[in-house]
């Protein structure tokens, strides 16, 4: 350090007094201090997961195309026995909807309230529970809350599902999976093959070409119901419809109706009903395809 303004004097730089020296006590190591403990994140870690991620979905691949989601039955609007329900997920939500504050005129609050009170909880939950304690027995506010929640699934669950079966008892109604298990169960014992719901097989049209079904039926709009090639629809097949009812029975239906099926003779003449009974009676499984 120079002091005069002698040429010769010599200088000595010890540094500068200006910058503070930092010791860098809060920089961690790096990974390659704690062999056995850490390793890089790219592409070690990185490499792991991605390699779980690929057997896992692989994995899931293979059981979706092994069992692949079912379709569920046709709809049948004539059927008013059946029951709707929803999947065992969403049966204690299914249940708070039938109480008497969440529908009627309290839907918005139900259908609103019930669907943004948990979101809404999800979002102040970082808020509300700030300790630093993550043992569950001394977090007793975020605890009970996780308990509560779970009791009132779980019984609002077993009240729906119980419900569910009640209204089943009471109307003296099988659920349709239940029906075609039990008429599964009885083909196999008979050594006939199991039966596909939706591909029974459905007897041939007989005598499709007849003016009677291109031009009487179709004025009749019987097809909007029973299908273009009277294979079903909103109402039953006319298929086969020979072996069940004969050409008297078929033409009192067609004129007085029954159950869904309105009454034609306001709209058809008797001689237009005779044809068509006519014609239908004719349709029988001899001719099935």
């Amino acid at each position: 350090m120079a002091h005069k303004h002698d040429p010769n004097e010599k200088v000595v730089y010890v540094g500068d007094s200006r910058i503070r020296r930092h010791n860098n006590v809060n920089v961690p190591h790096d990974y390659s201090a704690y062999p056995g403990k850490s390793e890089a994140f790219i592409p070690n870690f990185l490499l792991k997961e991605w390699m779980v991620g690929v057997v896992v979905l692989v994995g899931f691949l293979v059981l979706v195309i092994a069992e692949p989601a079912p379709l569920g039955y046709p709809a049948d609007p004539l059927n008013s026995s059946f029951i709707p329900m929803p999947d065992w997920y969403f049966l204690f939500l299914y249940q708070l909807l039938k109480y008497p504050y969440t529908s009627g005129d309290y839907l918005v609050l139900g259908v609103l309230g019930l669907s943004g009170l948990p979101f809404i909880s999800l979002l102040l939950a970082p808020f509300l529970d700030t300790g630093k304690e993550r043992r569950f027995y001394r977090r007793p506010i975020a605890s009970s809350l996780m308990i509560l929640s779970l009791v009132a699934c779980t019984y609002l669950t077993w009240v729906s599902w119980h419900h569910y079966q009640e209204e089943l008892r009471i109307n003296e109604v099988t659920p349709e999976h239940i029906k075609r298990e039990l008429e599964a169960e009885e083909a196999v014992k008979k050594g006939l093959p199991r039966p596909v719901p939706g591909k029974e097989k459905i007897p041939a049209m007989v005598a499709s070409d007849d003016p009677t079904f291109t031009e009487t039926m179709k004025e009749a709009q019987c097809i909007s119901c029973h299908g273009a090639e009277l294979q079903g629809g909103n109402a039953p097949a006319l298929r086969g419809v020979g072996d069940r009812l004969n050409e008297e029975e078929i033409a009192n239906v067609i004129t007085n109706g029954r159950e869904a099926m309105p009454a034609f003779k306001d709209q058809l003449s008797k001689e237009q009903i005779d044809q068509v009974a006519a014609w239908l009676a004719k349709q029988k499984a001899e001719g099935a395809e």
